[in-house]
């Protein structure tokens, strides 16, 4: 198995923070630096700062959050807010994807790696809902531009649904998560964003959780999103 699969199935970081791990020499197989993409054999030792892992049986753990503002979506605890400290789960969790720090709304967080890379590749299609208000009124134009796709980031974003909820709000349901894409997006278009919510990640929704509190979620939950997450690639 790869190292930075078996370190997501043992619910201790997701892949890409692994590799940062591997790429700082802080993840070992049998008391030596391992490489980026290594592989662990049956038998072998892995441990990160010398503490080991196992992929033993362990109770997974899955919540829902509704993040504030001024909460920032990393596992490093010496940032000043970090989400980890703020949630204060008894064991170690992650968020899935992220909200900027000046975004609202709901943000996902586990110990189950597996889940991560099905969830956030955009080939595989998953929706994300937000509400968002702008500085001005939003125009039939703006919508039809902004559904269509965007140029930011050198890339043209994908096409998405839109709608308006208000004089200087709108709807927006995305299946890709360009950093900081709505805001880049509207900025193109000559708007600017004063407040930004997530309120749907696939079936899971943001209503009843009042901000900054959090919720496990339900079993009929998980098995809606699992079934949805069956036919997703992780590679």
């Amino acid at each position: 198995m790869r190292i930075n699969k078996y370190i997501s199935e043992g619910g201790l970081y997701p892949r890409r923070e692994t590799d940062r791990l591997i790429a700082a020499g802080r993840i070992t197989i049998n008391g030596e630096p391992c490489a980026k993409g290594a592989q662990v054999e049956p038998g072998d030792l892995v441990a990160v700062d010398g503490v080991p892992v196992t992929t033993a049986a362990r109770k997974l753990v899955y919540l829902a959050l509704n993040k504030p503002v001024g909460i920032t979506c990393t596992s490093s605890r010496e940032v000043e807010g970090n989400i980890i400290d703020f949630v204060g789960y008894p064991s170690r969790i992650f968020a899935v994807g992220r909200l900027d720090k000046y975004s609202e709304g709901l943000i996902l967080l586990t110990n189950d790696g597996s889940i991560v890379n099905r969830m956030m590749r955009s080939e595989n299609g998953h929706e994300k809902e937000y509400s968002v208000a702008v500085d001005k009124p939003v125009t039939d134009e703006f919508l039809h531009r902004m559904a269509a796709g965007v140029d930011i980031l050198g890339t043209r974003t994908k096409p998405c649904e839109t709608s308006r909820i208000s004089k200087t709000g709108f709807r927006i349901v995305l299946t890709q998560g360009l950093n900081l894409q709505i805001r880049r997006m509207c900025k193109e278009l000559g708007y600017r964003v004063l407040r930004l919510e997530r309120i749907r990640i696939m079936n899971i929704v943001l209503s009843g959780l009042e901000r900054g509190q959090w919720r496990h979620l339900e079993q009929t939950e998980l098995a809606e999103l699992f079934a949805r997450l069956s036919h997703s690639g992780d590679l």
